[in-house]
């Protein structure tokens, strides 16, 4: 499909400025093809599109309520039309595969795997799976390295989230949250992490069989939720170049002084703050200590970020669109997209900035979203 977006402020390179921006062959190109489609821009904000390293809201599409569950190529159908409209044209689900039965588990994961490969060529996002590899999940770790082998995992990521569930086992709340989510009673629940726990000493062996998997493919790594430096240095040792959701400055601080990029979730800058009380993410962009912010579990969070960095006043939103589309495009390794430039992939998001709302969003040159104001506008 060939495409033309007239009057806008396209972002070419640091700067926003009037500009044509045309699209053919499912790339941006400099000269318009005779015959393009065009669309009317004026007032709007011409931008390169969402590139999201970790987002996990799809499971709100596949399970709305606890142990209220829906098939998984409806809930990716659900999940596409979502990214779309909130402009993110390349999105890497974060999926968890966990011992946790339910939603979690090895056999959400295997369908949620079978439903992305049947439908991933009739949906227009780039979508692509972040494998969030609970360390305890033994049991799933042949899966995981033949899915990753068979190049149906594009990062690979650390978790380890039995400590803090361990800590957390004295406290019913908490226990009755876990155990809805994975289908269970309370005591069914204290009896498998007790079961889970028994195994702690086979963690470092698996872990590093993942890493070695992954780097046999060229995949990106990360780790998550790094609570000290020393955890950072023993990811790192293992290849994972992406520290995501650190804890702690300190832990922010000793990936930036090894060059590593930083992640942490939009939803704490446009909330204010992290939900679970730790570092704020705002301040540390602006300090340049996080590079790349993630939907995490809202993907309207991510473009409501990049404003809200503007108008804080330390970056511009060129500077600020970076951290959501030019930077994790770069930490994944993805050179053919985060900036609007010949021969790059044409994936393009068109914002009202008075919203900021979405008026179009483009994946690889084709028109994927059309909001209400841009019906009016194409010609």
């Amino acid at each position: 499909m060939r495409f033309r977006i007239l009057g806008g402020r396209v972002l070419a390179g640091d700067r926003l400025e009037p500009a044509e921006l045309a699209l053919d062959g499912g790339r941006i190109v400099e000269v318009p093809s005779a015959g393009a489609r065009c669309l009317d821009a004026t007032g709007l904000l011409v931008l390169p599109g969402l590139v999201d390293i970790h987002g996990d809201a799809h499971e709100r599409a596949l399970q709305p309520r606890p142990g209220i569950g829906f098939p998984a190529p409806l809930a990716l159908r659900d999940t596409a039309a979502q990214l779309l409209a909130a402009g993110i044209t390349t999105a890497y689900l974060g999926v968890t595969l966990s011992w946790e039965p339910g939603l979690r588990s090895l056999e959400a994961w295997r369908a949620l795997m079978a439903a992305l490969d049947g439908l991933r060529p009739r949906l227009a996002p780039d979508l692509r799976i972040h494998l969030r590899f609970e360390a305890d999940n033994l049991d799933a770790l042949e899966d995981a390295l033949a899915d990753i082998a068979a190049g149906r995992v594009h990062l690979v990521g650390f978790n380890d989230h039995t400590p803090p569930i361990l800590a957390r086992m004295g406290d019913a709340r908490q226990v009755a949250k876990y155990a809805g989510r994975a289908g269970l009673s309370p005591e069914e629940y204290r009896t498998l992490v007790g079961r889970v726990a028994t195994r702690r000493g086979e963690v470092s062996e698996a872990r590093r069989r993942l890493a070695a998997a992954a780097a046999a493919a060229g995949l990106p790594m990360l780790s998550h939720d790094d609570a000290t430096p020393e955890d950072r240095a023993l990811y790192r040792a293992l290849g994972a170049r992406i520290c995501e959701f650190p804890m702690s400055e300190a832990v922010a601080e000793e990936a930036r002084a090894h060059g590593e990029a930083v992640v942490m979730g939009a939803p704490n800058v446009v909330r204010g703050g992290s939900h679970l009380g730790w570092a704020s993410a705002a301040p540390l962009a602006e300090r340049g200590l996080v590079t790349v912010l993630a939907s995490d579990y809202h993907w309207p969070s991510m473009l409501e970020a990049a404003f809200a960095m503007a108008a804080r006043g330390t970056l511009g939103l060129p500077a600020a669109w970076a951290l959501v589309s030019a930077n994790p495009a770069a930490a994944l390794g993805l050179e053919d997209r985060g900036a609007l430039l010949p021969g790059r992939r044409g994936d393009v998001v068109v914002v009202d900035p008075e919203g900021p709302s979405v008026v179009a969003t483009f994946c690889a040159g084709r028109l994927a979203h059309l909001g209400g104001e841009g019906v009016a506008r194409l010609g």
